[in-house]
């Protein structure tokens, strides 16, 4: 899975992880679990669809391993990911009922576009998770007298 260096300026930390631990609650259907988690963040839409714009689009937009440079593929998975974001901001601003909707629109990405043969989709969005944590670790760093806390996969 590919990472990529564009900052969360954002997006907190702790946004980060609410994000991910809803789409998480999402996608194993714990319905108690998601409920409490997009009350606790009113702005859940908002912070998903940050998610797929700032983690997932860049992603898409790497170029393919295999060839050190873009291919045509890859600028169609660009393409996909950029339509993607248009169509999901257009249902945020409708409230915090359409969270679940949107983030099982963001786990059917990750799965069709994302995840490898091999892997699965939990996988490749812890691996999201971790970048996008750390992203917004190096946006956000602790005050000065805090250990920082660095997340890996």
């Amino acid at each position: 899975m590919p990472t990529t260096n564009m900052p969360l300026a954002l997006m907190t930390p702790a946004a980060a992880i609410s994000a991910f631990s809803y789409l998480r609650a999402v996608r194993a259907d714990d319905v108690e679990a998601s409920r409490e988690f997009a009350s606790g963040e009113p702005r859940m839409p908002e912070l998903l669809v940050d998610v797929v714009e700032r983690i997932v689009v860049p992603v898409t937009a790497l170029p393919s391993p295999e060839a050190g440079e873009p291919c045509a593929d890859t600028f169609a998975l660009e393409a996909l990911g950029r339509v993607f974001v248009t169509s999901l901001r257009t249902w945020a601003p409708a409230g915090p009922d359409t969270a679940e909707g949107i983030a099982r629109s963001v786990i059917d990405f990750t799965v069709q576009f994302l995840t490898e043969y091999h892997e699965d989709v939990a996988d490749t969005l812890r691996q999201l998770e971790a970048v996008g944590v750390g992203q917004a670790l190096d946006a956000h760093p602790a005050p000065a007298g805090l250990h920082p806390v660095r997340l890996t996969v």
